[in-house]
């Protein structure tokens, strides 16, 4: 897991949003400067930097691998993925964790044999797949699907999306604000050597050194980056008093809404994955703490990259990797990066988690 004080940037389009917030780790696969490497997802930030630096990426059932160590947001929603080689990685990782109570229940799905045995070249035949939000990017990517034997049903819906994709009416702002101080404060105060040892230390941390006079090139950066994100959340976080009703209320919306959403979409349709372009659905899968997999599926007239994420309920990691790696061996799209500096400036994204 990558982070960087520095602009990281695309590999493919040096102007182009590597997306965030694991964008180390997708970048540095994509300029071969490694051959794997893990991030960390609560929405987004695996599919994202995967799709936007042509790799893959596997965003696992939530509780499929530990996170014990991992700087934590919400235990809920937390995952750590593989990307590149990425089956034989997850293989390597997935497991019951004493230290991360959501491996013990979650271990008994893994498959006998492992999931490198889900590789199969024809892994799409027969396989029904949902296209939700659909884009013009994803034209050639299902002709493909459907030449390989795959049935694709397209403009399908999720029941509520409007809801599940903006944070403050699905319930998950206020979930996320009060777990992410109770799981970092925890986090924090289990280090063995720390200055900081809670969230109100790290926002004074930050009050510090964004009012101090700049002594040293780190604090010149931290300061820089107050300025330009702010730390509204952390401080309405900071606010929050643990678990209340109105917290207990909002993780029982999201429950209903991945209930009725997708899980009533995929039953119903008889779907064993659903389809969306790059993170367009992680939200979706944020919620549900369901699993995805990003596949390199073309680059756009200025070259930078864009994947295809396949998603599906929890504990269905084998069968997203057969679609996922049918779709890989048939495409076989990718190219290595070029660091082309020409191209439309883009913002790199800093609200993905």
């Amino acid at each position: 897991m990558i982070r960087s004080l520095n602009v990281l940037q695309n590999p493919y389009v040096l102007t182009a949003d590597p997306c965030g917030s694991s964008s180390g780790s997708a970048i540095s696969v994509a300029a071969n400067l490694v051959a794997v490497s893990l991030g960390t997802e609560t929405d987004g930030s695996i599919l994202c930097p995967a799709s936007q630096n042509s790799v893959v990426g596997i965003k696992p059932t939530v509780g499929l691998t530990s996170r014990a160590g991992v700087v934590p947001v919400s235990l809920r929603q937390d995952s750590v993925g593989t990307v590149s080689d990425a089956v034989i990685v997850l293989d390597a990782i997935v497991g019951y964790d004493p230290l991360d109570e959501a491996t013990k229940t979650a271990s008994e799905f893994i498959p006998e044999g492992g999931y490198k045995q889900f590789l199969t070249a024809s892994g799409l035949k027969g396989k029904r797949l949902g296209v939700v939000m659909k884009h013009s990017l994803l034209h050639h990517p299902i002709e493909m699907l459907r030449r390989e034997g795959a049935t694709v049903i397209e403009d399908l819906s999720i029941q509520n999306i409007e809801v599940i994709m903006d944070w403050t009416k699905s319930g998950a702002r206020t979930a996320l604000l009060a777990e992410f101080k109770m799981s970092l404060n925890a986090y924090l105060k289990d280090l063995v050597k720390s200055p900081v040892r809670s969230l109100a230390d790290v926002i004074a941390y930050n009050e510090k050194f964004a009012e101090e006079d700049v002594i040293t090139d780190m604090r010149k950066k931290t300061q820089e980056k107050v300025e330009e994100w702010g730390q509204e959340l952390f401080l309405a976080a900071e606010a929050t008093n643990g678990m209340g009703e109105t917290e207990k209320a909002a993780l029982q919306k999201m429950e209903d809404l991945s209930r009725n959403g997708l899980e009533k979409l995929m039953k119903e349709k008889e779907l064993d994955a659903i389809v969306s372009l790059g993170s367009k659905m992680s939200n979706v899968l944020a919620i549900g703490g369901y699993p995805g997999i990003n596949v390199p599926a073309g680059y756009d007239s200025e070259g930078v990259p864009f994947g295809i994420t396949f998603g599906g309920l929890r504990f269905t990691e084998p069968k997203l990797i057969e679609i996922a790696y049918g779709f890989e061996q048939a495409t076989l799209i990718r190219k290595p990066p070029k660091f082309k500096a020409q191209g439309t400036q883009r913002k790199q994204s800093c609200c993905f988690l």
